[in-house]
């Protein structure tokens, strides 16, 4: 005899942190996967700065280190979840670029003109310099990874060689 399976409800969710991560995920997937809307990459955006203004407040008011033990795994979703809008929003820039300022949607076009502020030469410094400083963190994240993964061959040694 089969019986009615009772829907899902949001408690039952935050019961099971591993579904919730799960479906976060898929979700972000499908962000990359699927072309948004405007109003939709819009939302989003408005979304990824809100959560990242909220860890940072809470990683500002942390005590000890133990009380937000899930940052590393909050920094990879978030870092995914980022990914997928880069994706998205390039998608939809190449794809309706050529209709205009507006075409992107309406937190890019007001990210483009705050830095920009119409004159595209400062638009140009700024950019390089993002670009210069993120050459910088990527490789020097890079030399840190390279770094523990030396030390943690270097501890599997059966001879300890250091």
């Amino acid at each position: 005899m089969a019986t009615a399976t009772e829907p899902i409800s949001g408690n039952q969710l935050l019961k099971h942190p591993d579904i919730l991560m799960s479906v976060g995920v898929v979700a972000i997937i499908m962000v990359m996967l699927l072309p948004l809307p405007r109003f939709m990459l819009d939302l989003l955006l408005s979304f990824d700065i809100t959560l990242s203004v909220l860890i940072l407040l809470v990683g500002l008011q942390v005590r000890r280190p133990i009380e937000f033990s899930v940052f590393p795994s909050i920094l990879l979703m978030i870092t995914l979840f980022r990914l997928s809008l880069n994706i998205a929003s390039t998608r939809l820039i190449l794809l309706h670029g050529n209709e205009g300022a507006g075409a992107a949607g309406e937190v890019i076009r007001a990210f483009g003109n705050f830095i920009v502020g119409g004159n595209y030469t400062v638009g140009l410094v700024v950019f390089t310099i993002l670009v210069i400083i993120n050459f910088v963190v990527v490789t020097k994240g890079a030399g840190r990874v390279a770094e523990v993964a030396a030390r943690f061959t270097l501890d599997a040694m059966p001879g300890k060689q250091m």
